[in-house]
Order: structure tokens, then C-alpha cells, then sequence
């Protein structure tokens, strides 16, 4: 094998200097994600009150009274991690899962491998890729020795930044939609110019070859650096084996593969249908079809509940935080404040640049109120006017929000928290690979919408 020359070393210290410094960093610095939410909230009601005008009594009834207002998101979203933790233990996908980790074995590979079923997973649906990402990953990090468990994880989680470009994308979903709320403005646009047009298919193809080599390269390079998975009770990796060995017909009815079987099969009939009949991939869907299929698989009531009581453990972050980001949610719009700082975005873009100065803006906005569906309800008038006033391109504009939206959803603690549910991670942990990959994602996605903006003026 030919030695590496000393250009390629010095590269390679480099990156194991710079991904050291920003992971001893925010071991040292980085509160737990609760910390964080808190934190944005007052630093929220701080800059609503300075560049508003509010009132401090103004932004905390803002906050209190917004703080459940993404209850029924909440749900869904604890959902659809339990149903994906639920699909993931059953013995065939298991054993499948099994089969595809199992064949890797250099630890670079296992980061391309984690990498790219994270981000396909995204690309499909957003909820399936946040789960399938950190399952994969940590399936890996059980087989593969030497290989650092908290870039695994990163990594998995990395591939999430092309889900508002792919097929459960919130924007381009929403503006191809007969009657939404922008219609009179920009009309219908179409899938094949946003999430199918070549500018997107090629952004993605970017991710999907540079992100997994970009992230192979943070591996620590030496031993003492790198930090394996530690085997706990409970990893996903442990079969569910709980079941009523009673002969009463109580546990007969609990081990009966029959009832499993018999309302999954009914839940599929309603499925076909529903999808016959029209219906549209959506988290709700999603959901419902995981669930089900995770009760087939399981066939025995009593395994599927032992599932469920197994993986309850990694959705209970969720439930009490994301009530906070609604909170900030009802500060920024009830006082205006992100309409205004969209609007001075606005104020000196050009029609060619308008669309970069959007990612930019929907990058920063997403950081405190990370939804892309709300964010986009109250960005998204004022991005199109200021489309329409310069003659800018509207789908590269309205994408431009979507983009900068995952973009810095790799710092997001909103979103990270299912994924350290899964892994068992603090956030520290894995925070400083996620600035260095923001930073990779940032050039990619920037060079995208900014050229996307001049070649279609």
C-alpha cells in the first residue's frame, strides 16, 4: 500500500484539528437542548421588544399563549419516531437491517453507508429518513469496530438536510396545491420546477456524493480520538422478547398472532384505499402505515407493546421541548419581527440575488422558529412580494426559504432531538461534527440558489 504523501497528512490534520476544536468546544460550552430553547426564547422576547416595540407584558402573552400551538405536531412527531423505533425492531426488519450493517466494516465506510440512508430516507419522506438515519447509524456503530459513535450518528443525521427538496418537502408540496394561501399571488407551481426541476435534482446529487465523502473524512484518524458505542439495556439491537407465558385465556389473547394480524390487515385494506381514492403522502400517512405495518410484523400484541414500552424512552425529550419553540414561534409573528427581518432581506437583494438573500434569511429565522410549514406561512408573503416587485424568479425563491430552512437544521436542537433520543448522545456530542458539516452544506447550498437565481432572470 502506497504511504500517504505529506500534503494528504497535513489535510487530514487539519480536519481532525478542526472537528476536535469544535467538538471540545461545545463539550465545554453547550447546554442540553431544554438550556438552548430556553435561551432562544429570551433572546426572542429581547429582540422583539428592542425592534418591535412590544412590550415585555406584549411578548410574554405572545409566548404563553402560542406555547401549545404545535401540540397536535408534537404528537405527530412522537409518534412517528415510536412508529419508526416500533418498524425497526420487528425480527424481518431486524434481520434486515441486520444483514446490511453487517457487511461493513471499515469504519469510512459505515459513515458513507449511515450518510446516505439518512439522506435518501429524506429525500422520500422526512419523517422515515430523521429515523432510519439514526437506527442505520447506530446499527453500524454496534458492528463495525472502531468506528466513532458520535460522527456515525452525525452523519446519519446529516442526510436530513435534502428533505424540504425532496418528495415531503412543506413548500414545494404546498405551493403545487390547488387553493393555497399564496395562489393569487404566483399561481400554481408545479413539482417539475421546484423539487423535479434540473437545478434540485442536482443539488441533491451534490449532497448525496459530496456530504458522504465530506463527513468519511471528519473520522478521527487517531485511535485514542475515537469513541465507541457503549452497550446499554435496551439498545435498539436487542431482540423483544417480553411475552405473557400465562395459559389463561387473557395471555392467549395477548400472544395471539391472530388479533395482530387481523386489525393490521384492516388498516392495510384502509391504506389501498385511501391512496385509491386520491390521498397524498403525508405525516399522518406515514404514521398510520408504520404503525400498522409494525403491528403485522410483530403479529403477537404482547411483543408490539413490549416495543412500545421500550422505545417510549426516546420520545420523551420531545414532548416537553418542542412547546417551547411553539412559544417562539408566537413572539416572532405576534410582534412582527420576522416579517421585518425577511423584509429587510428584501431591501437591497437584486432579482438574481433575491433567492440566495432568502436562504440566507430562512437560514437564520429557521434557528428560532424551526418549522418549515410555519416558517414558511409568514416568510413566505413577503419573499413573494419581494419577487414580484424585483421580477425575481418565484420558484427559486420560494425554495431558496425551504433550503435555508434544512440548511441549519443541522444545528437545530429541534430536530436533533429524535436523533439523540435514538443514540443516547448528549448534544454536545455530536454539535461540533454538525458546525463543520452546516459549514460544507452552506457552500453547496449557497452556490446552488445563488446560480439557480442567475440563470433563470
Amino acid at each position: 500500500m502506497k504511504a500517504p504523501n505529506a500534503k494528504t497528512r497535513r489535510k487530514d490534520n487539519v480536519l481532525d484539528r478542526t472537528a476536535g476544536f469544535f467538538t471540545n468546544l461545545m463539550d465545554k460550552y453547550l447546554p442540553d437542548p431544554l438550556v438552548i430553547a430556553i435561551m432562544l426564547t429570551g433572546l426572542t422576547m429581547i429582540l422583539a421588544i428592542l425592534f418591535q416595540s412590544s412590550t415585555p407584558m406584549d411578548v410574554v402573552n405572545y409566548w404563553g399563549s402560542g406555547f401549545w400551538d404545535l401540540l397536535a405536531f408534537t404528537m405527530q412527531m412522537t409518534v412517528v419516531l415510536l412508529a419508526g423505533y416500533i418498524l425497526a425492531k420487528t425480527p424481518l426488519v431486524d434481520r434486515l437491517l441486520d444483514m446490511l450493517t453487517s457487511r461493513i466494516s471499515s469504519p469510512r465506510t459505515a459513515i458513507i453507508v449511515a450518510t446516505l440512508v439518512g439522506g435518501i430516507g429524506s429525500w422520500l419522506n422526512w419523517g422515515f429518513g430523521l429515523v432510519m438515519g439514526g437506527i442505520v447509524a447506530q446499527k453500524l456503530a454496534m458492528n463495525v469496530k472502531g468506528l466513532h459513535y458520535p460522527l456515525a450518528i452525525a452523519a446519519g443525521y446529516s442526510g436530513f438536510a435534502v428533505y424540504g427538496i425532496g418528495l415531503s418537502g412543506s413548500v414545494p408540496l404546498l405551493i403545487a396545491t390547488e387553493g393555497h394561501f399564496l395562489q393569487d399571488e404566483i399561481g400554481i407551481v408545479p413539482l417539475s420546477e421546484t423539487i423535479f426541476s434540473p437545478y434540485l435534482l442536482l443539488t441533491n446529487l451534490a449532497v448525496m456524493v459530496f456530504l458522504p465523502l465530506f463527513n468519511m473524512a471528519l473520522h478521527p484518524k487517531d485511535p485514542a480520538s475515537i469513541k465507541e458505542m457503549e452497550r446499554k439495556s435496551g439498545a435498539i439491537d436487542e431482540p423483544i422478547t417480553e411475552s405473557d407465558q400465562r395459559s389463561t385465556i387473557a395471555a392467549k389473547l395477548n400472544n395471539s398472532p391472530v388479533i395482530g394480524i387481523g386489525i393490521g390487515l384492516i388498516a392495510l385494506v384502509y391504506a389501498i384505499n385511501y391512496f385509491f381514492q386520491g390521498g397524498t403522502i403525508n405525516l399522518d400517512a406515514v404514521n398510520f402505515m408504520f404503525l400498522f405495518l409494525g403491528i403485522i410484523l410483530f403479529a403477537r400484541p404482547s411483543a408490539f407493546l413490549a416495543a412500545v414500552n421500550d422505545g417510549v424512552r426516546i420520545v420523551s425529550g420531545i414532548i416537553i421541548q418542542y412547546p417551547f419553540y411553539a412559544g417562539i414561534m408566537a413572539i416572532l409573528v405576534g410582534s412582527g419581527l420576522v416579517v421585518s427581518f425577511a423584509d429587510w432581506f428584501g431591501t437591497f437583494a437584486t432579482a438574481e440575488t433575491l433567492p440566495f438573500w432568502s436562504f440566507i434569511s430562512g437560514g437564520i429565522i429557521n434557528l428560532l422558529a424551526p418549522s418549515g410549514g410555519g416558517q414558511w406561512a409568514v416568510q413566505g408573503p413577503v419573499m413573494m412580494e419581494a419577487a414580484q416587485a424585483l421580477n425575481a424568479n418565484i420558484p427559486a425563491t420560494a425554495l431558496a426559504v425551504q433550503i435555508g430552512d434544512q440548511w441549519t437544521n443541522m444545528v437545530q436542537p429541534f430536530w436533533l432531538l429524535p436523533v439523540l433520543a435514538i443514540s443516547g448522545l448528549k448534544l454536545r456530542d455530536i454539535m461540533g461534527y454538525m458546525v463543520l458539516i452546516l459549514a460544507f452544506l452552506g457552500i453547496i447550498f449557497g452556490l446552488a440558489v445563488l446560480l439557480w437565481g442567475f440563470m433563470t432572470v
